[in-house]
């Protein structure tokens, strides 16, 4: 049972803080590279003097300089005070004066994008400010642009963290905070909530798409409009039962916003914050029985017939 848990631990989710792909992130990278590097030589010559004294345990003094005091106490001070001093106060100024800084949230104008990223219980509500777009667990950035992330909470603390791109900054309540993002190809990165939230924090994660420039644009144009018009059994039935009382759909009556707002909901990629994968049986399994794919999740189960789920799935895949 430890053998699959480890295994499990090391399974491949599209998260790696050492394969960055941006600037700030290579900094982390580089930065946990040396630390690496100093605390294994720490490591192993403690490991060496250890083995020295077993091995001389019968002996007295040590190896070369004997019993001789003065040489004694001067590698005390070398080793024990010294170099460890040294050594820190250098990791110290290297991570605070450069990573810190190089990482920190960006200048008031130095951004050409700022979009908003509100954290849920148990899910991403993303708003692109000057455009009606709203979407969800889906943060679409263009490539080679800064883009200025302003985070904050609707409930409890939670905290960004795309470790391909940045560092981690915190979502509290009543305050917003700034993080860089930056890609310097186009890619899909994972990104996660890294402060526990309760029941399903493990599966609040999202996706950050990062696109050429005018392939960004021409989402965000699309994003932003409203819900084509639709006589489907589905849309009918989306507005007359609690769905309505819980979401938006841009284009329609339905403007509540304690769920995800699904104006374009059949365009994303996954569902449930990444839980499942967005495709015709998963959005189904979904709708019909959200407390078994996502347990604690406020989505109620609705009592409808299996022909009524099936006729607001198509519906809300017809959404792109």
């Amino acid at each position: 049972m430890g053998c699959g848990a480890l295994a499990a631990g090391c399974a491949n989710n599209g998260q790696n803080a050492l394969h960055s792909k941006s600037p700030q992130s290579h900094d982390i990278e580089v930065l946990w590279w040396w630390m690496l590097a100093v605390a294994s030589v720490v490591f192993l010559g403690a490991c060496a003097m250890l083995f020295v004294g077993w091995r001389r345990r019968h002996t007295s003094g040590l190896p070369v300089v004997g019993e001789d005091e003065q040489t004694n106490e001067r590698l005390v001070i070398a080793f024990g005070i010294a170099i460890p001093i040294v050594v820190l106060i250098t990791l110290f100024l290297v991570a605070n004066v450069g990573v810190i800084r190089a990482t920190a949230a960006p200048k008031a104008g130095s951004t050409k994008l700022t979009v908003q990223v509100i954290g849920h219980q148990w899910w991403w509500e993303i708003r692109y400010p000057g455009h009606p777009a709203v979407t969800a667990n889906e943060l679409h950035i263009p490539t080679r642009t800064r883009v200025d992330i302003a985070a904050t909470t609707a409930d409890v603390i939670h905290s960004f963290w795309v470790p391909e791109l940045n560092r981690k900054i915190d979502q509290i309540p009543g305050r917003v905070n700034h993080a860089l993002l930056y890609a310097d190809h186009p890619g899909v990165y994972r990104g996660q909530c890294a402060e526990y939230c309760s029941l399903q924090h493990a599966h609040m994660s999202m996706y950050v798409v990062a696109q050429e420039p005018a392939d960004f644009a021409a989402w965000l144009r699309n994003e932003s409009r409203p819900a084509a018009a639709s006589a489907a059994p589905g849309r009918r039935l989306f507005l007359s039962t609690t769905c309505s009382s819980c979401h938006a759909i841009r284009g329609t009556t339905a403007r509540a916003d304690i769920g995800p707002d699904l104006t374009h909901v059949g365009s994303r990629m996954s569902l449930a914050a990444l839980t499942i994968d967005n495709t015709p049986a998963g959005l189904l399994r979904w709708i019909s029985d959200p407390q078994h794919v996502k347990p604690g999740v406020k989505m109620p189960k609705l009592d409808l017939s299996g022909a009524d789920f099936r006729a607001i799935a198509a519906y809300l895949r017809s959404l792109k």
